[in-house]
């Protein structure tokens, strides 16, 4: 499927279209021009149907460890399949990674103990929540896809640009 060239060139149409993905799946909705926004629903459905294709393949091992008593303990651990690992490598090649962000009033260090096993926080965000989400949605309605609404908001003030609302559904 041909995509639109937005009147840019390549690269910084690439890159914006890979910053207006992240900010999406990262805040739930923004308001760009309305052909942005097509273009933005394409690549998001996109990457939330490849995670929720890739949700069930989680292998479960048993780690050996020592609690600060000193006694013996067994830890289960959830690793990713091959198939999940290679949706996630691809969706980190999509999007970028923002940083997550210090909620009012922590401290500190307890900023720190809440992110510590936290790497990707949008990468985590999209297979721990939307997949979740959106994979008990498709199995309850017997269909997949739309996870995303444009709306149109109308012209722009200033210019006249036909703006739009997208947000995850």
């Amino acid at each position: 499927m041909d995509q639109r060239k937005l009147s840019l060139p390549t690269d910084r149409r690439d890159a914006l279209l890979r910053n207006q993905v992240t900010a999406l799946l990262w805040n739930g909705k923004i308001t760009p021009r309305l052909a942005r926004a097509k273009e933005v629903q394409r690549i998001a459905d996109g990457v939330i149907q490849l995670a929720i294709d890739t949700v069930l393949d989680v292998k479960k091992t048993t780690k050996q460890g020592v609690d600060k008593k000193g006694k013996p303990i067994e830890v289960e651990v959830i690793l990713d399949g091959e198939k999940r690992l290679a949706a996630r490598r691809k969706i980190m090649s999509i999007v970028y990674d923002p940083p997550e962000v210090r909620n009012p009033g922590e401290t500190g260090p307890a900023f720190r103990e809440r992110t510590k096993d936290i790497q990707h926080p949008l990468v985590e965000k999209i297979f721990n929540v939307y997949a979740i989400r959106y994979s008990k949605r498709n199995s309850d309605n017997d269909c997949s896809g739309g996870y995303t609404r444009v709306l149109k908001l109308g012209a722009r003030r200033g210019d006249g640009a036909e703006e739009a609302l997208i947000e995850l559904v």
